[in-house]
């Protein structure tokens, strides 16, 4: 790396200045109670019957107070004298392995003894009928042959297409309950019709399956709980696409239209199923949401989470990683993932840089600009957690400025001893 070292030396990098966002904060102060309520109140719940035994879906990505609405679920479940369970619900993670997925749910804080109920983790599926072109509709075999099911996911916009139904309740029944063998078939004609497969495959669900209730979670810009809906069978095809509208007007972003560089310091599968989401970045796959749309020439990623597990699936969407999230990286994860979704270009390999100084200086060297003094650079520590952030000073005069706080002078980036980025970000969100 030395011949590196000598290109980009030269290569100046801006003054930041930690800036902080204000988003509408409106959410449900107790969650537990709010969730019990609807629980009481919902129908399919009533009609659960002393001895059944009820599947109760848990997905990938990290949601605020999931492991507390799961436990909340499950003991509603044996106040009406059945026996609650959790099944993974998440297509081809964790390695496509019963034991993989099992510990993703583990990393979230998803087991018997925080939820109240045993995790049941097969990847054994039942065939229960066909949808649009005569493919084949799977379902969870632990899921199927229970005597309800009961689906719980958080909704909001999906990294990879637009339609009505993107990441939801109807998603979850489609491909997180299909496991390896269902999503495989869903995927097989690509993003383009993704959301009418959802639609079509979700419904053949509906149809076939006991689904007794859909719980569909809303969350705000702060990543707190906004909206709970508590949803009967009949409801959840008709309800979703409202509340998918709902959840993408209070979807974080970023304040600014163009970036020269933008620096991720953590991306990962439990923040986002491309590891950042392409709607925040500006490279989604297809439609952009009106409102969030940004021009960035060169993404930087730095880490990869622990609960990712080593799956970096969608690397490829960036330009420069680091050496560390290179070498974090477990390749059967990513391309079990890949080949499962065909999206084989989110596991391309970035170019790999020693540490951070000189992944930015690489980022700043390849945008195509006359004075390198002049790039612009944003720093965050996720596509999830956009409240509070770092941005060159150049960058003032170009943000919306009516709902931003400035919180420190400019000052130069400050790197440790190995040439990585220290910067500190806002606390994890525990509401």
């Amino acid at each position: 790396m030395g011949v590196i070292k000598n290109i980009l030396h030269v290569v100046p990098l801006p003054r930041l200045v930690c800036v902080e966002q204000r988003f509408p904060d409106a959410h449900i102060e107790n969650v537990p109670l709010e969730l019990a309520a609807l629980l009481r109140a919902s129908a399919g719940m009533r009609s659960v019957k002393p001895g059944a035994r009820i599947a109760i879906t848990a997905g990938s990505r990290k949601i605020s107070r999931m492991p507390e609405m799961l436990h909340c679920v499950a003991q509603a479940v044996r106040e009406r004298g059945a026996e609650p369970f959790i099944v993974p619900a998440m297509g081809s993670h964790g390695g496509a392995t019963a034991a993989g997925q099992r510990a993703v749910l583990e990393g979230l804080g998803i087991a018997e003894e925080t939820v109240g109920a045993p995790v049941i983790s097969s990847m054994e599926t039942d065939l229960i009928g066909t949808a649009l072109d005569g493919r084949p509709v799977y379902i969870d075999r632990a899921a199927n042959r229970a005597d309800g099911i009961i689906v719980m996911n958080r909704i909001k916009c999906h990294t990879s297409f637009r339609g009505k139904y993107e990441s939801g309740l109807m998603k979850m029944m489609a491909i997180g309950l299909g496991k390896e063998k269902g999503a495989s078939h869903y995927h097989q004609t690509g993003y383009e019709i993704m959301s009418e497969v959802v639609e079509a495959v979700g419904k053949e669900v509906l149809r076939h399956a006991e689904i007794i209730a859909g719980i569909g979670v809303i969350e705000n810009a702060y990543g707190k709980t906004a909206e709970i809906a508590c949803l009967e069978p009949e409801q959840i095809a008709a309800m979703e696409p409202a509340l998918l509208e709902r959840a993408n007007s209070l979807l974080p972003r970023l304040p600014m239209e163009r970036l020269d560089v933008l620096a991720i310091a953590e991306i990962g599968k439990d923040i986002s199923g491309t590891g950042m989401d392409t709607n925040v970045v500006g490279r989604p796959y297809g439609a952009a949401i009106r409102g969030m749309e940004i021009a960035t020439k060169r993404i930087v990623l730095s880490s990869l989470t622990a609960l990712s597990h080593g799956n970096a699936s969608g690397i490829g969407n960036a330009d420069i990683i680091t050496r560390r999230l290179y070498q974090a990286i477990d390749m059967d994860q990513v391309y079990t993932n890949c080949l499962t979704s065909t999206a084989v270009h989110a596991a391309k390999i970035p170019l790999v840089m020693p540490n951070d100084r000189l992944a930015l200086q690489a980022a700043v060297k390849t945008s195509n600009l006359r004075d390198f003094r002049e790039a612009t650079l944003c720093c965050i520590r996720n596509t999830k957690r956009l409240e509070r952030f770092y941005v060159s000073e150049n960058l003032l005069d170009a943000m919306d400025m009516r709902r931003i706080v400035v919180l420190s002078e400019p000052f130069e980036p400050p790197f440790d001893s190995a040439g990585d980025l220290r910067l500190t970000y806002q606390e994890e969100t525990t509401q």
